[in-house]
């Protein structure tokens, strides 16, 4: 195993938690070999370096906290190479009310202003749902304006 293809994944892992696929371009912009940034991943994972699953909570926590909902995050899980089955457990252990965080998120951008208008009301539709959030939670908090 190349020690400092094993020293630089350990690096970026020391700073926050990466999914392999995050590891293996990182690894390979750097200039490492794809046979030796396998057989590090290997290694990181047998020895709980590396794991997915923390990866995917880690990702979950910190969008939740920045106002992020549901299908934003599970749209860059995806992206970042984590299972359905992963992220499916990693959401289990993180406690969400959807239905709250929109409204944080709504109050946070908006604060009590009301609607002004129809164009008002679709802008104030569309930046939640960038923010990956569904009708029915978007809905719920246009209700209370």
């Amino acid at each position: 195993m190349n020690k400092e293809t094993l020293h630089q994944a350990i690096t970026y892992l020391a700073r926050r938690e990466h999914t392999q696929k995050e590891l293996i371009q990182k690894l390979k912009n750097k200039g490492f070999i794809k046979e030796e940034i396998d057989e590090v991943l290997c290694f990181l994972s047998e020895n709980n370096y590396q794991s997915q699953f923390r990866a995917a909570q880690s990702i979950i926590r910190n969008r939740v906290a920045r106002g992020y909902g549901q299908f934003y995050i599970q749209n860059e899980l995806k992206q970042k190479g984590i299972t359905s089955d992963i992220e499916r457990l990693a959401y289990q252990d993180e406690a969400v009310d959807w239905f709250e965080l929109v409204e944080q998120t709504y109050l946070k951008k908006y604060g009590e202003t009301a609607i002004t208008d129809p164009k008002d009301k679709a802008k104030r539709i569309r930046f939640l749902q960038s923010r990956g959030f569904s009708y029915d939670e978007i809905a719920s908090v246009l209700s209370l304006s």
